[in-house]
């Protein structure tokens, strides 16, 4: 799955979507999709992340309380 980080505009893959998913996790695997050669996997904060259309991410996937 392909999102697109908040700070650089660069689309990333996720490399671990249970974690995406997952609301007690608060960061993910990604690589980033800039540059010709394959990036190496480094973490980074899933309230950096957006769809490449520019929604946010589900808020049952960042907050463990959502339904509070």
């Amino acid at each position: 799955m392909l999102l697109q980080d908040k700070e650089t505009g660069t689309l990333v893959e996720i490399n671990d979507l249970q974690a995406l998913i997952s609301p007690n996790q608060d960061s993910v695997t990604v690589q980033d999709q800039s540059g010709q050669e394959e990036q190496d996997p480094e973490p980074l904060k899933k309230s950096n992340l957006i769809f490449p259309s520019g929604e946010s991410l589900p808020r049952c996937w960042l907050d463990a309380d959502y339904q509070k």
